[in-house]
């Protein structure tokens, strides 16, 4: 039974039978713009492109790496992120993803401490715009889904009215073990550069 998360909420990668998640997928869905057309007759459809991207850092809370759709791939080799969607879904919810990133704890780099997610509106559409947008945590890869161990809907709220970007949550290392922030707070930020900053500066 998959954990519907709230925000703030911290839970361990632990399965149901008591095994831990070793290889997880953070998949992201998000819903293109339904406008309606002049004195109220027809739709159009405007395409919403947000980017999902992840930061690493050490213990010492320092950056290591980033993962975007500039880099598809983490220098180790342990986070990949399926490419650059540039539109949400057009036709309504499909239920599918539009960018996963995947992540394998067992190939990370062990000075690795925290990996932060977060989520970029590109062309600055307001997030209190977009129809939907959520994530969830799961096992399997891009294309299959094996198991959702959490969901987490990220754009319902009227806090996020007003933003174009936000800091999704953090996997971050206990005693040797991973466990989740789910954080879903909006920023004011622009560009992922600054996303990054607030993260190191407030969610570490």
């Amino acid at each position: 039974m998959a954990i519907n998360l709230q925000k703030g909420q911290r839970i361990s990668l632990e399965k149901s039978n008591g095994s831990k998640l070793q290889h997880i997928c953070v998949g992201i869905n998000w819903g293109a713009i339904v406008k309606k057309g002049l004195l109220g007759f027809g739709k159009s459809t405007e395409a919403v492109d947000l980017d999902g991207s992840c930061a690493l850092y050490d213990d010492n809370k320092k950056l290591v790496d980033v993962v975007y759709f500039g880099q598809l791939f983490s220098r180790d080799n342990a986070i990949r992120h399926s490419g650059d969607d540039l539109t949400g879904d057009m036709g309504g919810d499909d239920g599918l993803d539009n960018e996963v990133i995947t992540v394998d704890f067992s190939r990370l780099n062990p000075a690795v401490s925290y990996v932060a997610f977060m989520l970029n509106s590109f062309r600055g559409h307001d997030f209190g715009t977009i129809p939907f947008a959520s994530i969830r945590i799961y096992e399997g890869t891009p294309s299959r889904v094996t198991e959702v161990f959490a969901k987490y809907d990220i754009a319902n709220e009227a806090s996020f009215a007003g933003s174009v970007s936000m800091v999704m949550g953090v996997f971050y290392k206990r005693n040797g073990e991973w466990k989740f922030n789910a954080i879903g707070e909006p920023t004011r930020d622009r560009k992922l550069e600054e996303t990054i900053n607030t993260v190191t500066l407030n969610y570490l």
